[in-house]
């Protein structure tokens, strides 16, 4: 196991933000993923939102994902 769980990281910077995708393993040896977005404030501090998609819901998670991507997508045609 890794640092703190992990077990894959990436990081894509985009604009003002800046979002990792992380996947982890818990105590119980359950792997997850947890995607975090992270903005610079006015302040000087950063300012971080995260979720975390166990793996028996990625399925799930991806279709919802790729339907609200497909229609912004046409939205934006």
């Amino acid at each position: 196991m890794g640092l703190r769980g992990e077990i894959f990281s990436s990081n894509i910077g985009a604009g003002k933000r800046t979002y990792f995708f992380n996947v982890k393993e818990n105590r119980n040896g359950d792997v997850f993923l947890n995607i975090v977005e992270s903005k610079k404030r006015a302040e000087g501090d950063f300012e971080r939102f995260s979720i975390m998609v166990f793996e028996e819901d990625l399925e799930k998670f991806m279709g919802g994902l790729n339907k609200a991507v497909d229609f912004v997508r046409e939205k934006n045609k």
